[in-house]
């Protein structure tokens, strides 16, 4: 049922009102009472009906004071039956305008949240980052965020529920953002082994945290210590052209069992491991070692991301990828806006078979 014939003539009138306010009615008079029709008649209105309200509030907007619409935003944000649509238009207003129903409101779905973390900007994606009881949709998308803030609100978000995935970005991306380390050591869902990755740059003070709370043994924290100053202090080892049987035997053992995963590519790049790096993504890609590295540190940028994108590597571990491996072999490590562009292009036009295939055929001969 939509809006009776006496409630359509007092939308005609707030519309005309909308443009051409007269001296006795402001615009934020106009405003919420569009907004107060709107919530009221909400389940019974149509298409059209929904979309004159829509309109309305849409062209007072930028006219109506912030505070007016933060105070609509507050008594909206636990209402379980104001129009949705209606929520989301002020979802999508100023921040200070959004917070408080990106927090609270029960009619925010996770698609709402998604759209939110791909096109908002970084104040939208801090509060759904603080969103409680977020799902692991939300969070893969949020830890994906190169933004230190978002991750910030994400793993001080006590009730967000995060993929071991998505923790092994966030382990990764601390060595560079300190802030990350302690809020996420201190997570009580902080898988144990990834803690005791962390001992490799983390103050004193969170070592002996992790030795207290992961009851880990101090000589085994000692001993990721060491090889993390090992690998610091080393100049960079060139691969051998043809590894150690060992290193050969470990990354079949891996595979066999099921254990060779990006997350290994990961921490033995970080190790300057360089021969147990190519011998296991060429593994993982099903290339000889003689094709995989032609194909990785031969043939530019957009074979590296394909490469990344076929042993499902996210596209935010990318640039840590390349940096690291082109160093590890005294290559140029740094990336033009071109190349970021090409990577980026990678990782969007293609499945992981995709890139595969595409990976095989840029080696067949022209």
């Amino acid at each position: 049922m939509g809006l009776t014939a006496h409630d359509m003539s007092d939308m005609g009138r707030l519309a005309q009102l909308a443009i051409n306010p007269n001296s006795g009615t402001s615009r934020e008079e106009i405003y919420l009472a569009v907004a107060s029709l709107y919530r009221i008649q909400g389940t019974g209105l149509n298409d059209r009906e929904r979309e004159l309200m829509r309109e309305i509030l849409r062209r007072l907007t930028r006219d109506v004071e912030m505070a007016i619409r933060i105070a609509l935003a507050q008594r909206l944000c636990e209402d379980a039956s104001a129009p949705h649509d209606l929520i989301m238009l002020l979802v999508d207003d100023s921040i200070e305008v959004a917070r408080p129903l990106i927090l609270n409101s029960p009619l925010l779905t996770e698609a709402d949240m998604l759209r939110l973390i791909a096109e908002a900007g970084i104040g939208h994606q801090e509060a759904v980052a603080g969103r409680p009881r977020i799902g692991i949709p939300v969070t893969d998308a949020l830890a994906s965020s190169e933004n230190e803030t978002v991750l910030m609100a994400l793993v001080r978000n006590a009730t967000a529920k995060i993929s071991d995935s998505s923790y092994e970005r966030l382990v990764q991306k601390s060595r560079a953002m300190s802030g990350l380390q302690e809020p996420l050591i201190k997570r009580p869902d902080l898988p144990p082994q990834m803690a005791s990755n962390m001992c490799g740059w983390v103050a004193d003070s969170l070592k002996s945290y992790i030795i207290t709370n992961y009851r880990m043994a101090p000589k085994s924290v000692d001993a990721v210590l060491t090889d993390a100053r090992a690998t610091l202090n080393r100049e960079p080892a060139f691969p051998r052209e043809q590894p150690l049987d060992s290193a050969q035997k470990l990354i079949e053992k891996l595979a066999a069992s099921g254990q060779l995963k990006a997350g290994f590519l990961m921490r033995v790049l970080s190790q300057g491991q360089a021969d147990l790096f190519d011998l296991a993504f060429a593994r993982l890609l099903g290339f000889e070692l003689e094709a995989f590295r032609k194909s990785f540190y031969e043939k530019g940028v957009r074979n590296v991301a394909l490469s990344c994108r076929a042993a499902g590597i996210d596209r935010a571990v990318f640039p840590t990828v390349f940096n690291l491996s082109r160093q590890g072999r005294g290559l140029s490590a740094s990336l033009t806006a071109a190349d970021t562009a090409s990577a980026t292009a990678a990782f969007a036009d293609f499945t992981r078979d995709g890139a595969l295939a595409e990976l095989k055929a840029s080696l067949l001969p022209h």
